[in-house]
């Protein structure tokens, strides 16, 4: 079983004043595949915070997958993919591209999505939009490689063959 970090990143989430649908989402969605959310936290949009909270969940070594949602648009207050730059190892640019490459071909918008996706020691870290028919679409692509990045981020895959 792999346990799971849920971020949500919202100004109004984290005071009170907006529901989580998309945490929610996530959350509900994970349990349904067998995943144990251990944390779950809606934090603003602030860098630091989010930074550190990543970070922090990352290092403990008791979550092999974070995902944010929120805060990866192009406003002023959407600085979630700096914050998860900023403690990344290596970057897996090929997530966030299928991302975009599909979403594109529902909501053209899609590509100003500045998603990122990557590696904090064994943890992987992927960022979601904010939007929950998006984060539904995301997760249906995302799942499938789950297992197998987590399993090979760990070095518990087995030979390639």
């Amino acid at each position: 079983m792999y346990r799971a970090g849920v971020l949500t990143i919202s100004d109004k989430g984290s005071q009170g004043q907006r529901s989580d649908a998309s945490g929610d989402y996530i959350v509900k969605t994970f349990r349904n595949t067998g995943m144990e959310v251990a944390l779950y936290q809606i934090v603003a949009d602030e860098e630091e915070i989010i930074s550190s909270t990543l970070a922090t969940w990352a290092d403990s070594g008791n979550i092999d997958l974070i995902v944010t949602t929120g805060g990866t648009g192009i406003s002023p207050r959407d600085v979630t993919p700096e914050a998860t730059l900023g403690v990344i190892d290596r970057q897996l640019v090929g997530i966030v591209e299928m991302m975009r490459a599909i979403g594109f071909k529902k909501t053209p918008t899609a590509v100003l999505s500045r998603a990122v996706a990557g590696t904090r020691g064994r943890c992987l870290i992927v960022n979601l939009p904010g939007n929950p028919r998006a984060v539904q679409e995301y997760l249906d692509l995302l799942l499938p490689i789950v297992p197998h990045a987590i399993e090979t981020l760990q070095g518990r895959s087995g030979d390639h063959t």
